[in-house]
């Protein structure tokens, strides 16, 4: 298949490959298990996929599942809530850390970061006024465990990254973005910390930088988020936040040493001028998903800050759908509603959805339906709405509307 679109390809991998735009979604879906039966399954797929990935973002906004948890179950076959929290604060295959903001990441690419925690070894927001706390909160967890800010008794108030904050609050997350802490696990959206040495393996604290240099690191980063994405263009977008100092000539020179190298391969849309990239080991999965000429269509919800909708102008490009996450506009100013997610059909966005988890009353509510087509499979739309149900081991209430005025 793929010696059909691109004839030059076998023994060079960087060479360009024609597709259409249905091809490439096709792929996309594929890549992020999203289409035909399910790549991924129970907590070992949750690990597969967070591999894959990358990252997930974390985003602690609990309507109706956080971010991560939203990302993994449309994904993953049985995925639960505590399969997350076991791979994070139990098994520590997983951990938090910074990388497309606030995210997940697989614990073996701690590694990778090493000069992202040497940053803030020296630039951190207040750090002269914080670096006096540092020693007492290292010797408390040693004597007591893990500690959330609440439980260390300092009063004082120091200017944060988005407003003033309590300087226990600040100097622990300041130690734990320096690698001296990780997240020992959460209560809600509270964090406990504990000392980075007493939970992961002194050979991976150890272990050198795998990138030589800054720009080595450049590389590995872009490829990575191409990975993240499955299907990228070299553009500026949401798809690049987080890796600091990464502009448009770094980007650029990434995208092309990565082609030179064959790490990457071109992809160029039929009768179209732009172009994309696909990391080259995926290849396979490319003709694979090109040779499924009939995948299983599912019906799933996508979350907001899905890897999938990175870059909303990518989504718009081959979808032809447009999603705002409205969760921070003011209400007046919603289009949707508070927070919406969009709803994937076989291999097009149907529309969206407003869900509401109330968990003291053990329910789910749709309050809000917006389709965007007249022939959306309505059965299999209820089967996805009771299996959401499900994943939050609540009861499905009737929908409150069903036109866009909701």
């Amino acid at each position: 298949m793929l010696a059909e679109l691109c004839p030059r390809l076998k023994g060079n991998p960087s060479r360009m490959i024609e597709l259409t735009k249905q091809q490439a979604r096709r792929f996309l879906l594929k890549k992020h298990g999203l289409s035909g039966s399910h790549r991924f399954e129970g907590k070992a797929g949750a690990l597969t996929f967070i591999r894959q990935a990358g990252c997930i973002q974390f985003d602690p906004v609990n309507i109706c599942g956080m971010n991560a948890e939203l990302v993994l179950q449309s994904r993953v076959k049985g995925f639960s809530k505590s399969m997350l929290f076991a791979l994070l604060y139990e098994d520590r295959s997983a951990l938090d850390y910074y990388d497309k903001n606030l995210a997940i990441i697989p614990t073996e690419d701690w590694p990778y970061f090493s000069r992202t925690r040497s940053r803030y070894l020296n630039h951190a927001r207040s750090l002269d006024k914080l670096k006096p706390y540092f020693e007492p909160i290292v010797q408390t967890l040693r004597e007591r465990g893990p500690l959330s800010s609440s439980d260390l008794p300092i009063q004082e108030k120091v200017h944060w990254y988005w407003d003033n904050t309590n300087a226990a609050r600040a100097a622990l997350e300041t130690l734990y973005f320096q690698g001296v802490l990780i997240v020992h696990h959460k209560v809600g959206t509270r964090k406990f910390y504990a000392l980075a040495a007493d939970h992961l393996p002194a050979e991976l604290l150890e272990r050198a930088d795998p990138n030589a240099t800054q720009a080595d690191f450049f590389r590995w980063w872009v490829y990575r988020r191409i990975g993240s994405v499955g299907l990228l263009w070299n553009r500026a977008s949401d798809a690049w936040l987080g890796i600091n100092g990464l502009k448009t000539a770094e980007r650029n020179t990434a995208f092309a040493e990565l082609a030179e190298s064959g790490e990457i391969s071109e992809i160029a849309i039929h009768n179209e001028k732009e172009r994309f990239y696909i990391q080259s080991s995926d290849l396979g999965l490319l003709e694979s998903a090109l040779a499924d000429e009939l995948p299983i269509s599912r019906t799933e919800l996508i979350a907001p800050l899905d890897n999938l909708l990175w870059d909303r102008k990518l989504i718009r490009y081959f979808f032809d759908f447009e999603y705002k996450w409205e969760v921070y506009t003011p209400a007046a100013q919603r289009k949707y509603g508070h927070y919406v997610l969009p709803i994937l059909q076989g291999e097009r966005f149907i529309g969206r959805c407003e869900p509401y988890w109330d968990k003291r009353a053990g329910t789910l509510q749709i309050k809000g339906l917006w389709l965007e087509t007249d022939k959306a499979d309505q059965p299999a739309l209820q089967d996805c709405f009771m299996r959401f149900a499900r994943f939050h081991e609540a009861e499905l209430l009737p929908e409150a509307c069903q036109n866009s005025d909701c």
